[in-house]
């Protein structure tokens, strides 16, 4: 009897070791899996590049969407070359990048062309003259005047004596086609100097005391050597822009083609910067975020 209990007992102590083994091997089978749902989320994380290309008045927008997106995943790569509006358009019409900018509404010709706008933010144009010159408000009309060469001197709308040098963007930019649509002056400005780009158009007025010119809300802000002038008295402000108070303004376009699919990161990158989620960022580069 006593030989049988230790055959029992040799029996049972086996049957618990097979059993410890068996939940050892289990145990490991199930961290395996964990490790394996682990990698596939890791390789389903985003990766690849986006291009954008487009209007130089959208810089700090889209400098902050893409450096946000580009934090949140760090596969990805935005690109942004600031060409204006019209080379945008055209880069995402023929396929050389993934969303083209506009700082200005898509035309009919280009909308028949199978390209499709969205708005992320509106932008006020704010008029902009140098630091030091006596005049602080003008109306639509008297723009008007000045650009198109009615009005030649400042003394003719509160300003001290001097010739007026109106400074403007180039044929093609959606700052200045926004400008001119809103004031009239389509194809009928005399200006001084036309440049490239935002910036140097912000440069030039510093640099002349008798110089007007027009750029972007989100660029003029916190600018030195500059005064924005108000429009019939009502400054240019993100609230003015919302409410519609503050006439001469323009959208800001994310550009893509209708057909066309955008990869995996483009569209994420897209759908990113048209979301709330993107608001705070668009507030903060000086823009009016319209998602709600």
């Amino acid at each position: 009897m006593k030989k049988f209990g230790k055959t029992i007992g040799a029996v049972l102590a086996a049957a618990a070791l097979v059993t410890m083994m068996t939940a050892c091997g289990g145990t490991k089978t199930a961290a395996s899996t964990t490790d394996t749902a682990s990698a596939q989320t890791s390789s389903a994380a985003l990766s690849g590049t986006v291009s954008t290309n487009g209007s130089t008045s959208m810089e700090k927008v889209i400098g902050g969407l893409k450096e946000q997106f580009m934090n949140d995943n760090s596969g990805v790569t935005v690109s942004y070359d600031a060409t204006g509006s019209g080379t945008g358009i055209e880069a995402v019409s023929n396929g050389t990048c993934d969303i083209g900018l506009s700082s200005r509404a898509l035309k009919d010709e280009e909308t028949a062309k199978g390209l499709t706008g969205t708005k992320v933010a509106l932008d006020g144009i704010a008029i902009i003259v140098s630091a030091d010159s006596k005049v602080s408000d003008l109306t639509v009309d008297q723009i008007s005047q000045i650009f198109t060469g009615a009005v030649t001197d400042w003394s003719k709308v509160g300003g001290a004596a001097g010739t007026i040098a109106c400074v403007g963007r180039e044929s093609g930019s959606g700052t200045r086609d926004g400008f001119e649509s809103i004031t009239g002056t389509k194809d009928k400005c005399k200006l001084a100097q036309e440049l490239t780009s935002t910036g140097a158009v912000i440069e030039a007025v510093k640099n002349n005391a008798n110089a007007v010119g027009y750029a972007s809300l989100s660029a003029v802000e916190g600018q030195s050597g500059i005064k924005v002038l108000t429009v019939g008295g009502v400054a240019c402000t993100e609230a003015t822009v919302l409410d519609g108070s503050y006439v001469i303004q323009r959208p800001f376009l994310l550009v893509t083609k209708t057909g066309t699919t955008l990869s995996p990161a483009a569209q994420a990158f897209f759908d990113f910067a048209t979301s709330k989620d993107a608001a705070s960022i668009i507030q903060n580069a000086g823009a009016v975020p319209t998602a709600k």
